[in-house]
């Protein structure tokens, strides 16, 4: 798709989580590999709803299976809408579409926000999940 559209592109973030070990499961960028993401990407029009291509692209991306438990937050920025998404983790696959391109590791959720601080919306996603310590 070109650049220069009009419509701001829809993309779904899956935010990996393990609840029993209070982690987040981050993957390196493709476009910069030292540089860590969420696994995300495009809806497309074989996802039925926008929780269907989060849990695609955690699959693609991370080799990761699990159950969408929760709505984050939508994040519009002037390239992109984004909609985060919590997904517990049940399985990992060894083998998974992406694992020739990309790392993946799981990290508490500190230095996930701290690795994801280079692109704003996703620290933002993060920081507005179930896993951030709570203010009160």
């Amino acid at each position: 798709m070109s650049k220069s559209r009009s419509v701001p592109r829809i993309v779904c973030c899956a935010i990996p989580i393990s609840r029993a070990a209070g982690k987040v499961l981050v993957v390196t960028s493709r476009k910069r590999p030292n540089s860590w993401v969420l696994p995300k990407g495009g809806w497309e029009t074989s996802d039925r709803q926008l929780e269907d291509a989060a849990s695609r692209e955690a699959l693609e991306e991370a080799g990761v299976r699990g159950t969408i438990t929760r709505f984050v937050v939508t994040i519009p920025t002037n390239t992109a809408t984004y909609h985060f998404y919590e997904l517990d983790v049940t399985a990992m696959d060894g083998d998974w579409l992406e694992c020739k391109e990309r790392q993946r590791e799981w990290v508490d959720f500190a230095e996930a926000v701290r690795r994801l601080e280079w692109k704003r919306e996703l620290s933002q996603g993060l920081k507005l999940s179930s896993l951030a310590p709570s203010t009160r």
